[in-house]
C-alpha cells in the first residue's frame, strides 16, 4: 500500500464487464467519497446503455463523461460510446477522438495512463475481466506512477487473456477477486 491516500479509482473492463460492474459499482454506499472513472469497450455505433443501468442499481450518481467536466467526487463516471476518455492535469476530464488504441475507442490504456500521469500515486487502478490487452500499459503506468494497481484474479474473471495480461505488464500489481476488490474499496471510504 502506497502511503498517500487515494484520491481517485480508474476502472477498465471489456467482455464481462458489465457483470463484473454489477458486483462492484452496487457496493459502493452513497457516501462514497472518490469519483470512479470507467472504460468499457462499446461497440462504436451503439448508445451507451451502461449508464441507465448502473443509475437504477448504484446508490452512487451515475453519468456519461463530458468533455471539460471538473471531476466530482463521489460520482461513477462512464467513457461514452466511440471516444477515449483522459484525465487532465487539472483533474477535468476530456474527450477524445483519436485513433483507437488496442483496436480500442475509448481505450482503457488511455484513461489509465493519463489519471496516473494527473493522480500520480493518488490513484488506483483496475483491470477487469477482457478478451484483449488493453490496460496492460495503463496498468504499469499507475504502478510507475506510485498509484495502487489492481487487476482481476484470472481464474475468477469471465474472460482472463485482460487481467492475465495486467499482471504479466505489471507484476507489482495486485490480484483480487471482486469480492477483494470491493473490501479494498470500501476502506478507502473509511480512510
Amino acid at each position: 500500500m502506497n502511503a498517500q491516500p487515494i484520491q481517485a479509482i480508474a476502472i477498465g473492463a471489456s467482455a464481462g464487464a458489465v457483470q463484473a460492474l454489477l458486483r462492484i459499482l452496487p457496493a459502493l454506499p452513497a457516501d462514497f467519497p472518490l469519483p470512479v472513472l470507467i472504460v468499457v469497450h462499446v461497440p462504436p455505433d451503439r448508445s451507451n446503455a451502461l449508464v441507465a443501468l448502473f443509475q437504477s442499481k448504484c446508490p452512487l450518481p451515475v453519468r456519461e463523461a463530458e468533455d471539460k467536466e471538473p471531476i466530482a467526487a463521489g460520482t461513477i463516471y462512464f467513457a461514452p460510446s466511440d471516444y477515449h476518455l483522459l484525465v487532465e492535469a487539472d483533474r477535468s476530464l476530456a474527450l477524445s477522438w483519436d485513433e483507437p488504441v488496442n483496436h480500442s475507442r475509448p481505450a482503457i490504456d488511455v484513461l489509465l495512463q493519463s489519471a496516473a500521469d494527473a493522480y500520480g500515486p493518488a490513484l488506483a487502478g483496475i483491470v477487469l475481466t477482457g478478451a484483449n490487452h488493453d490496460g496492460a500499459a495503463g496498468l504499469a503506468a499507475v504502478a510507475d506512477a506510485g498509484g495502487f494497481a489492481i487487476a482481476q484474479e484470472p481464474a475468477e474473471a469471465q474472460v482472463a487473456t485482460m487481467p492475465a495480461a495486467a499482471l504479466a505488464a505489471c507484476p507489482s500489481a495486485s490480484a483480487m477477486t471482486l469480492d477483494d476488490i470491493i473490501f479494498y474499496l470500501l476502506t478507502l471510504a473509511t480512510t
